[in-house]
């Protein structure tokens, strides 16, 4: 069965977990980055050092943003081309998103050390986590050229239709990150600093690989010297079609910023240390269900343009529930556990234990409806309605949680920061939810609409 009939007349459940499997596994090594530093760092550096990483983070939200923003781009840009058969011209986009993805991790670097505790004190360092976030975040801002080519260019491997190779690419990053950091920490001891050089090291390597496959024989796309000159009309489309994915990034780096001020402000540091636990495990629970978008865009998209809107619907259904299915079994762990979760990360600090339990379980209350927003966010953008699917995803990773995280403390002290995440995935949740009832209504009219036309 060719590709197209798979789509139109394949059972749901089965394409979705076939389109799904290879988007899980490579979002779950980029979630493994995060954890794997913070849960290394915590036994070797303790509850500060989780604190230096969380500060560096929105550091590390922006390097993601222009990879999005360039590599984003430039695949949708090949993708059409290579569809267009102007394989001259893909290969024109792929040149001048290699030049821009070093151009701007070197222009990263430059900022990044220039302006270091400048930065990291607006992200929300004190006094006291400042230097350890000094030494975490130089090493990162080093290597933000490796950073960027390595997930710019492995989103333009799966433009040119090659997904598998590039869940490799992230695999390699992860397994080596996870083996290089006890090396680095424990046997070298080189703390924070060699957190971040076995991330970095990782990425270097990923970046690599993906220099290779463009420059072997065995990608459609090969990287030429004469492609490597920038001309404004092929720059200009790639940030173009990458600015909706890099200002959500953007917005999620002020958000963590903000976040972790009102943190210091309330909690103080050890606060700061448990939001960094919190966010990587919800992190990892998430990051399954970015698969599953990843997987069900292409069924839902070429279904709604071939007028199977019964279909559409069945996908949607099973992605809700597929989604569904891992938030309420991550929920269930941490709040049945939440005491061995922390545990992972840190096993000495009692106040660190007590703070992240009662923390984990007020942010992550709302967890088993995040599935629901998060893929049907992702439905308006596969059906062609990119300008609903950005405001829904900013809503509530942004628009509401960033008024709530401002306003709540002011009336609950430091539980008024732990409820505003919650908070935000309920009202974003019910916001989606009037959004995609409207939706679905006007699918079923067309579905009838297009019923009739046939009967007749």
């Amino acid at each position: 069965m060719d590709r197209s009939k798979r789509l139109e007349e394949g059972s749901i459940p089965r394409l979705l977990a076939a389109f799904s499997a290879p988007a899980i596994v490579g979002m779950m090594a980029q979630a493994v980055y995060n954890v794997v530093d913070r849960i290394f760092i915590g036994h070797a550096v303790g509850p500060l050092g989780i604190a230096g990483t969380t500060v560096s983070f929105p550091f590390m939200l922006i390097l993601l943003a222009f990879g999005m923003l360039i590599g984003f781009g430039a695949a949708a840009s090949v993708s059409i081309r290579l569809g267009a058969r102007k394989q001259a011209e893909a290969e024109r986009v792929l040149g001048n998103a290699l030049v821009l993805l070093v151009g701007v991790g070197l222009l990263l670097t430059l900022l990044g050390l220039a302006l270091l505790d400048p930065i990291l004190t607006v992200f929300g360092a004190s006094r006291d986590v400042l230097p350890l976030a000094r030494d975490y975040l130089q090493i990162i801002a080093l290597g933000s050229v490796v950073q960027c080519v390595a997930f710019g260019l492995n989103a333009l491997i799966r433009g040119e239709g090659n997904p598998r190779i590039a869940m490799y690419t992230m695999l390699i990053g992860a397994v080596l990150n996870t083996i290089l950091n006890p090396i680095f920490l424990f046997g070298f001891g080189w703390g924070m600093r060699g957190a971040a050089a076995a991330t970095v090291t990782a990425q270097a390597v990923s970046a690599v690989w993906v220099l290779g496959y463009f420059l072997r024989g065995t990608s459609l796309l090969k990287i030429r010297g004469r492609n490597l000159r920038l001309q404004w009309p092929v720059c200009r489309s790639i940030v173009t079609i990458g600015s909706p994915m890099f200002a959500m990034q953007l917005a999620a780096s002020m958000m963590n910023a903000i976040l972790n001020n009102q943190l210091r402000l309330h909690g103080g540091d050890l606060a700061i240390s448990v939001m960094g636990i919190v966010y990587a495990v919800a992190l990892f629970i998430a990051m399954p269900i970015f698969g599953i978008t990843q997987g069900a865009q292409p069924i839902i998209g070429y279904n709604y343009g071939a007028k199977r809107f019964d279909r559409v619907k069945k996908t949607l259904q099973t992605a809700i529930l597929f989604a569904s299915a891992i938030c309420l079994s991550g929920f269930l762990v941490v709040m049945l556990l939440p005491s061995q979760v922390i545990w992972l990360f840190n096993r000495e600090d009692e106040a660190l234990m007590r703070l992240g339990t009662h923390a984990m379980r007020i942010c992550l209350m709302m967890f088993p409806i995040v599935g629901f927003q998060i893929v049907s966010t992702s439905y308006f953008q596969a059906v062609g309605k990119p300008r609903h699917a950005l405001l829904l995803g900013l809503s509530r990773q942004v628009l509401l949680l960033i008024p709530a995280i401002l306003i709540l403390p002011h009336f609950f002290g430091l539980n008024g920061i732990w409820a505003a995440i919650p908070t935000a995935d309920l009202a974003s949740s019910m916001w989606t939810g009037i959004w995609l009832s409207v939706e679905l209504r006007h699918l079923r009219r067309r579905h009838a609409d297009e019923d009739q036309a046939g009967r007749r």
